[in-house]
């Protein structure tokens, strides 16, 4: 059901239909057919943080997830050279379809936002082929993020333009952060992504909920989860388009924790 606030009605997660009218095609072409500069600098932003985390921990097995994937693959490409695998969780049928299809042989508009990792050497000294690794270590989970409840499961996560782009409900924002970082084992590096003060967005014909979310809503939403962590306001965001005001990044180390995941 949907939720009253003091502004009107806020739509639920619950509330959309996420399987009848999400159209995965056109979000991606309007987003990802091209390497945008906003996501070129969250690349910069990501591999730096991984690649430094991998380069002093050393490298033994490594479970990675990326949550709400969507039709998006570039976070499972930023922790290609370090995972034994990689799992992408998204709750849309349309989406799971495209992202199914992408693993024995990704497309081609991919080629550009790898090319962006591989600025770094370890991505760039990686002695694989990225799309026979990809093959090799990607797979596909159907859920909904309120029902991720492995804690501690993954040893390395991302979550970009998930938490705030599923509802304009701000218990569900949170939730949904706290979902995603209760499943990163202590320690574990993180990057997340978020749409600032978006008023929602269209993906094809349908108009699709959001979270109105700056740097301290972000921020508020790590504190009890995150050990080190920086929340950051991307330089590119006078690029942006329509319908929100920035892109906010936020990246740092799951905390030490053993509190258990709240039941409801």
């Amino acid at each position: 059901m949907t939720q009253r606030s003091s502004g009107g009605v806020q739509v639920m997660n619950a509330d959309v239909p996420w399987d009848a009218a999400f159209d995965s095609i056109a979000y991606l072409d309007h987003n990802y057919r091209a390497l945008q500069a906003e996501d070129a600098e969250i690349l910069h932003i990501v591999r730096d943080h991984f690649g430094d985390h991998f380069r002093k921990q050393g490298v033994g097995p490594v479970s990675g997830i990326d949550v709400g994937a969507g039709v998006n693959l570039y976070p499972a490409l930023a922790m290609l050279p370090w995972c034994d695998e990689i799992t992408l969780f998204e709750r849309s049928a349309s989406n799971v379809a495209y992202l199914k299809s992408q693993i024995e042989g990704y497309d081609d508009n991919w080629d550009k936002f790898w090319a962006a990792l591989c600025r770094k050497d370890a991505y760039r000294t990686m002695d694989m082929d990225p799309r026979e690794r990809f093959r090799k270590v990607v797979q596909v989970e159907q859920g909904d993020i309120f029902d991720l409840r492995d804690e501690g499961r993954w040893s390395v996560g991302t979550m970009f333009f998930v938490a705030e782009s599923m509802t304009a409900v701000h218990a569900e924002f949170e939730l949904g952060v706290e979902r995603f970082m209760r499943a990163l084992a202590p320690g574990a590096p993180f990057a997340t992504a978020f749409m600032e003060h978006s008023k929602g967005y269209h993906a094809g014909e349908h108009f699709f909920p959001a979270c109105d979310v700056g740097e301290s809503e972000v921020r508020a939403s790590l504190e009890a989860f995150a050990g080190d962590f920086k929340v950051q306001r991307l330089e590119s965001a006078a690029a942006v388009r329509d319908g929100y005001s920035g892109m906010i990044v936020a990246y740092g180390w799951r905390a030490n924790s053993d509190s258990p995941i709240p039941v409801g």
